[in-house]
């Protein structure tokens, strides 16, 4: 990647090239995670520590983290950091188990001859914990 002051890259080209919308960016910024820099004619101009802090809060987001999470992982000025983390893992943990369920149930149901897949016994053991509290 060059560096910002090599290329630094218009609001709409960023947006292109990450697949957001504009309005996005402008948001993460409203909120405090992005900070780019602006030229003579006032527009944003992204350099290459923007566009690293844009793939830290794309990648972030999709595993599962809110953006007060993702503001106080690139804050470094923030108390709290760990804590946020340590709470991300144990989430990532949880919807990890939640998904190996899944596809545990969804290779059965597959595989399945019932008819009605919810008759099926072996199908049911797999939302068993779920029925477990009606």
């Amino acid at each position: 990647m060059k560096s910002s002051a090599e290329h630094p890259w218009s609001v709409g080209e960023v947006a292109e090239r990450v697949g957001l919308p504009t309005n996005v960016l402008r948001h993460w910024e409203s909120v405090g995670l992005l900070r780019p820099e602006r030229d003579q004619a006032g527009r944003r101009r992204y350099g290459e520590e923007e566009i690293v802090r844009i793939a830290v809060i794309q990648r972030s987001k999709a595993a599962g983290m809110t953006l007060e999470q993702i503001g106080i992982l690139l804050d470094d000025g923030r108390s709290g950091r760990h804590e946020v983390l340590f709470a991300h893992l144990a989430d990532l943990d949880q919807r990890m188990e939640e998904m190996r369920l899944s596809k545990e149930m969804t290779e059965h149901a597959v595989r399945c001859t019932a008819h009605d897949i919810t008759t099926c016994p072996r199908f049911r053991a797999g939302v068993e914990d779920v029925l477990a509290k009606f």
